[in-house]
């Protein structure tokens, strides 16, 4: 009877042993399971705030994953100090990229009948210069230049023209930001050098007086803004009805480059005319068969005074003449 007792007590135990082992293994792969499953939903959650992240900003994997995890994945705080590195990058690498070359970029233009603008925005790389942020860029320099060409600029004559340089471009403002910080913000997240070379503001001072612009290659549809290698303003007369030829104008000083516009009784035309230098005697590049001062004369059209910008090109020799005024005596719209 002891026996049957004793094995009956071994089989009892033998059994609780075998349900605690399973229980215990049963936990384990509920736990393993559910932790899997855990940290697979936080991964994505992660991996989508990564790439948004990355997407919205540009700026490299690491960087964009350091920020969230610094920041507890909180994306808008991570952004905004993201953009504080670079900021404070881009000043540094500014400052260590300023020797080097930055011949390529855009030449943009924007206008309306009595304001333009022109601006140069240059880079190292071609590959940089269809980037989206430097078009942006680009264009937030053109606009606040034609915001700038609409204030209370004064001088005499018909027009009222103000060249600026790289520091005087750079302080002015976009988006609540001067263009010299949104320009080292752009250095630090690229790498690679740029510079707001130089811009001119214009302002018709009568009724009579019409701006016109153009930049190449122009876009499909013609409009107050575009960008492209080359760009021209050109002042102009013209009577009020007739067919308007100033962006016609503004091609032909773009891919013809003239040097001045020409006056009959002090300028001779060149005796090749592929080496002619002054607008009126140059060969009409829409129509080859006319000049341009017959072209002129047709139109009853008066040239004021031009200006042409190519990207790259040398600086001095391309703006004789124009008039300066310190940037801090003109009011703003900003």
């Amino acid at each position: 009877m002891l026996w049957v007792y004793f094995y009956f007590t071994l089989d009892v135990l033998a059994k609780t042993s075998q349900a605690i082992v399973f229980s215990t293994v049963f936990c384990m792969i509920f736990q393993l399971v559910r932790g899997f499953n855990t940290n697979t939903v936080r991964q994505a959650a992660e991996s989508s705030l990564l790439a948004k992240l990355r997407k919205k900003t540009g700026y490299t994997i690491a960087n964009c994953k350091k920020a969230l995890e610094m920041h507890n994945n909180d994306s808008e705080k991570a952004e905004t100090w993201l953009n504080e590195q670079a900021q404070a990058m881009g000043w540094a690498k500014a400052t260590k990229l300023a020797g080097r070359s930055a011949l390529q970029g855009l030449v943009a233009v924007k206008f309306d009948k009595n304001h333009g603008a022109l601006v140069e925005l240059n880079c190292e790389t071609d590959f940089v210069a269809k980037n989206d942020k430097f078009h942006k860029m680009m264009e937030d320099a053109a606009v606040a230049c034609f915001k700038l060409a609409h204030t209370n600029m004064q001088s005499k004559g018909p027009v009222t023209k103000m060249e600026l340089d790289s520091e005087q471009l750079g302080n002015l403002s976009a988006d609540g930001k001067k263009l010299s910080e949104v320009l080292a913000l752009f250095i630090g997240s690229v790498g690679e050098n740029a510079v707001l070379r130089r811009a001119e503001c214009w302002k018709a001072n009568s009724s009579d007086v019409r701006i016109a612009g153009y930049a190449h290659p122009a876009p499909a549809a013609p409009g107050d803004y575009c960008a492209g290698k080359y760009g021209a303003l050109l002042a102009y007369r013209q009577p009020a009805g007739a067919d308007d030829v100033g962006r016609q104008l503004c091609q032909h000083i773009v891919g013809c480059a003239p040097s001045k516009i020409g006056n009959k009784d002090t300028d001779k035309p060149a005796k090749n005319s592929d080496d002619e230098t002054c607008l009126i005697y140059q060969e009409y590049l829409l129509d080859p068969s006319y000049t341009v001062e017959e072209v002129l004369e047709q139109n009853k059209v008066e040239v004021l005074d031009y200006v042409r910008f190519s990207c790259g090109e040398n600086v001095a020799a391309n703006m004789p003449g124009v008039e300066k005024q310190p940037l801090d005596t003109v009011q703003t719209l900003q």
